[in-house]
């Protein structure tokens, strides 16, 4: 049987991640130990209320069937959340979609919305679900380049107006992954003028809500007013409470955009298992305590790694969010090569940046997913590798 992908599929890219794992088990292989700092998922456990509210619903016999869609509690719980955390009133019945993890979300959006042909503009670097999830609904896509000189915003007035004239979508993540740069809100204050002027969807991924350092602000677009009327909102209680493989999350924001979603995921699933559902409800509605304990504890590794690196003579910017840091990497490698170079060489896993764009050439990614002790050895591997390739050259 001669089987051939699909066009589509062909435009897809493999997996970065895939190689990197792929690099790894080879180094592993060698005997090599591997301190992997490129996929970003949580190494911290759940909170052991969560744990104990999914081990008693888990019991019950008469919960193993099909959920369908959210219970109320969840929807509820989301707005609780959003209204302690962010002042954010939300309809639950109207204003908020449980989701089997915000990337199964996004991955359907332009499926939802799209007609092939269609512009949706999309960060460049960005996650790569925002690219391929155009790619698979027959879109077009059109990169806003994040720079550091304009402090990785997109520079709205640069996208022609032909380009805008058939736009529908907008993708932001702030802070973001790759880039973990955050927005203020005149920033956003700009977009939804710029929505509405163009008739534009925008699209905000909140994953990182909760992992926010240094005292700043937490901002969520929907805070600003208007936003609402132009955009929606995901998150996901995957990195907020390290229930990554539970996968459950939202969207929240405008009605009409979340039931076009709705009626395209009433198709696809059947919905999250309702023990999930209940331990992201004891999630959303606690007291919020080891959020910050949490933020602390990635400030501490982000802290540890920078300042083993910066001894290094590697000159890093401290990351004001998220699990990550986005780095610049030394003159004269191509973002693959160090990163392939520093796994084979070093035992340390990293992401190259071009894999989230053509705009990511030039950095990496380096998850903050291992202990503060194990960081420390990274960062001495790296400092050793570095000075090696100096010699070297």
């Amino acid at each position: 049987m001669n089987l051939v992908a699909s066009e589509k599929v062909k435009k897809m890219s493999a997996s970065i991640f895939q190689e990197m794992a792929d690099r790894k088990m080879q180094a592993m292989n060698r005997g090599m130990d591997v301190i992997d700092l490129s996929v970003g998922s949580p190494d911290l456990p759940p909170p052991a209320f969560v744990i104990e509210t999914l081990v008693k619903y888990s019991k019950d016999p008469l919960n193993y069937g099909y959920t369908l869609k959210g219970i109320p509690e969840f929807n509820k719980a989301v707005s609780y959340f959003y209204r302690h955390r962010y002042s954010v009133e939300l309809n639950p019945l109207k204003e908020v979609l449980q989701l089997m993890g915000s990337q199964d979300g996004l991955a359907h959006l332009a499926t939802a919305m799209i007609n092939p042909g269609d512009i949706v503009l999309v960060p460049d670097p960005g996650y790569p679900i925002y690219e391929a999830s155009v790619t698979i609904a027959g879109g077009v896509i059109y990169p806003m380049p994040l720079k550091a000189e304009n402090g990785f915003l997109p520079v709205l007035e640069e996208i022609p107006l032909d380009v805008l004239e058939k736009t529908k979508m907008m993708i932001l993540s702030y802070p973001g992954n790759p880039v973990t740069a955050l927005a203020d809100k005149e920033f956003f204050k700009k977009v939804i003028l710029f929505a509405k002027q163009h008739d534009i969807l925008v699209v905000h991924d909140f994953a990182y809500s909760e992992l926010i350092f240094d005292h700043h602000e937490q901002i969520s677009f929907m805070m600003i007013p208007g936003a609402k009327e132009v955009g929606i909102e995901f998150n996901s209680l995957s990195k907020t409470f390290n229930m990554a493989g539970c996968r459950i999350g939202y969207v929240v924001g405008n009605e009409k955009a979340l039931s076009i979603l709705a009626s395209l995921k009433s198709n696809i699933d059947y919905g999250v298992f309702y023990p999930i559902q209940k331990a992201a409800v004891a999630a959303l509605t606690s007291d919020f305590s080891m959020l910050e304990e949490q933020v602390r504890e990635y400030e501490i590794r982000r802290d540890t790694l920078i300042t083993g690196l910066n001894k290094s003579g590697w000159s890093l910017e401290k990351s004001p969010g998220t699990m990550f840091l986005w780095v610049k990497i030394p003159p004269g490698w191509s973002s693959r090569e160090f990163a392939f170079a520093l796994i084979d060489e070093a035992g340390v896993a990293v992401v190259p940046g071009d894999a989230f764009g053509e705009q990511g050439e030039g950095y990496v990614r380096i998850a903050l997913v291992q202990p503060s002790e194990r960081l420390s050895v990274a960062a001495n591997r790296i400092d050793e590798f570095l000075t090696k390739s100096l010699l070297k050259k």
